[in-house]
C-alpha cells in the first residue's frame, strides 16, 4: 500500500460503492447494519425470512437495494443468496450474517431438537454462509471482508438457560479465528462483532423506567464498567472498520462492543 492514504486516513474506511450482503436484515442487528453500510453508500442485497419488515428495510435503506425473500437456512438457498448479488451488482465484497435466534431454556427441560435448532440457526447456517460468499469471493480473486455474529455469551456462561445461545456464539468464535486462519492468505478477512445488551426492540424492556426493568439494568451495569447498555450507534464503527480497508491486517478477531463486560 502507498502513502497516498496519509493524505486522507479517513479513507481508509470508504466503503462506497462496495457490494453487502446481509442475511438477518429484518432482525434488529441486520436491519441496523443495512441502514449504517446503506449510509455509508454500498450496494446492498438483503435477505430475510419475513417479507414485509424485509421490504421495510429495503425502503428505509434507499440507493440499490436487491431482497432475497429466504433464509439462509440451506445451501442452495445461501448459493441463491450470493447468485443473486452477482446477478444485480456483478459482485460480493462484504458478507455480513446477521440471521440466527435464541432460545431460553433451562437443560432439563429443553429438547435436543430445540438445541439443535439454536445451533443450526446461529453456526450452520454462519457456516454455511460463509463458505458461499467465499466461493464467490476466490473467483473473483480479490479481498473480500465477512462479518459473523457473536455474542458476549460466547466468552462468558448465563444462569437463565442460554446453554443453546452461549455454546453457538462459542462456536462462532472458534469458526471466525479457524476461518481467519484459512483464509488469510486468500485476501479475505473474517471477523466477528461480540456485543453484549443494546438497544432494540427485544430488548426494549431493559430500557424503560419500571422496577423491574431498573433491577435487571442495575444488577447487569454493575459489570459494565462504561455503565451503561449499548445503544445502535455502538455498533456501527465496528461494522465500518470490520467492512473497510482500515481493518486489511485484522483477521481471526472477536471484537467486543460491551462497554467493558468481558473484561472485568
Amino acid at each position: 500500500m502507498s502513502d497516498d492514504w496519509l493524505k486522507n486516513p479517513l479513507s481508509l474506511f470508504d466503503v462506497k460503492g462496495k457490494v453487502a450482503v446481509i442475511t438477518g436484515a429484518s432482525g434488529a442487528f441486520g436491519a441496523l447494519a443495512a441502514k449504517v453500510m446503506a449510509g455509508a453508500g454500498c450496494k446492498l442485497v438483503l435477505s430475510a425470512g419475513k417479507k414485509a419488515e424485509l421490504a421495510a428495510i429495503a425502503s428505509e435503506c434507499g440507493g440499490k437495494v436487491e431482497t432475497v425473500n429466504i433464509r439462509p437456512s440451506t445451501e442452495a438457498n445461501c448459493n441463491t443468496i450470493i447468485d443473486k448479488a452477482v446477478e444485480r451488482f456483478g459482485r460480493v465484497d462484504i458478507l455480513i450474517v446477521a440471521s440466527g435466534k435464541n432460545d431460553v431454556s433451562k437443560i432439563a427441560d429443553m429438547s435436543p431438537e430445540r438445541f439443535l435448532d439454536v445451533m443450526d440457526a446461529n453456526v450452520t447456517q454462519s457456516w454455511l454462509m460463509a463458505k458461499a460468499a467465499t466461493a464467490q469471493m476466490l473467483k473473483q480473486g480479490e479481498s473480500g471482508k465477512i462479518i459473523l455474529m457473536s455474542s458476549a455469551r460466547g466468552l462468558l456462561g448465563h444462569p437463565a438457560g442460554y446453554t443453546a445461545y452461549c455454546a453457538s456464539k462459542a462456536a462462532i468464535d472458534g469458526m471466525t479465528k479457524a476461518l481467519g486462519c484459512e483464509l488469510g492468505p486468500t485476501g479475505i478477512t473474517v471477523n466477528a462483532i461480540a456485543p453484549t445488551v443494546f438497544r432494540s426492540p427485544l430488548t426494549a424492556w431493559m430500557f424503560a423506567d419500571d422496577d423491574k426493568a431498573k433491577a435487571t439494568r442495575a444488577g447487569f451495569l454493575a459489570r459494565v464498567p462504561k455503565g451503561r447498555l449499548g445503544e445502535p450507534s455502538d455498533l456501527a464503527g465496528p461494522l465500518l472498520f470490520l467492512t473497510s480497508q482500515a481493518s486489511d491486517f485484522y483477521t481471526g478477531h472477536v471484537l467486543y462492543a460491551d462497554g467493558g463486560y468481558t473484561a472485568g
